[in-house]
């Protein structure tokens, strides 16, 4: 009996000593960029992205432009608006948030090459408190409403 009362103490302290905490990390999801004409000064990129703390979405990266910048759009007077966000995009603990056009979207300022349909975009994001997470997004038509992308038809 002596043996099992000895084990009591440990168990306790086992019991009652905090669990370790998850580390912070945001799932990426449905990543896409837009196409862009030859010569276009700017891309746009979506996806939606879902944390497991309260955390932000502070900055992007990629080769294939000279920088990426964190974007919002609104109206304003009946005028549609686009800004950067200087503080970045807050992610709300297991509430996803969607990256999509005509709101929130990651902009690639001055490509170095055209954005084609069919090539994929790396995309570095960058957050307060996750590591940083590098995606290949692919590059796509935007899908029309029922599912199906604009080149339907051609």
């Amino acid at each position: 009996m002596k043996p099992v009362l000895a084990l009591i103490p440990l168990t306790l302290v086992l019991a009652c000593s905090p669990r370790p905490e998850t580390p912070p990390s945001v799932a990426v999801a449905d990543a896409w960029c837009r196409p862009t004409p030859a010569g276009a000064l700017a891309g746009a990129c979506y996806l939606t992205l879902t944390a497991n703390v309260d955390d932000r979405l502070v900055g992007v990266e990629t080769t294939v432009a000279d920088r990426g910048e964190i974007h919002t759009m609104d109206m304003t007077g009946g005028v549609m608006r686009m800004r950067k966000l200087d503080d970045g995009l807050a992610l709300p603990k297991a509430t996803p948030v969607a990256l999509k056009p005509g709101a929130e979207h990651l902009m690639l300022i001055a490509p170095k090459q055209q954005l084609a349909e069919g090539e994929r975009v790396p995309l570095t994001l960058k957050f307060a408190k996750a590591p940083a997470q590098t995606i290949n997004a692919p590059i796509r038509l935007p899908a029309m409403p029922g599912g199906h992308s604009q080149e339907h038809g051609r």
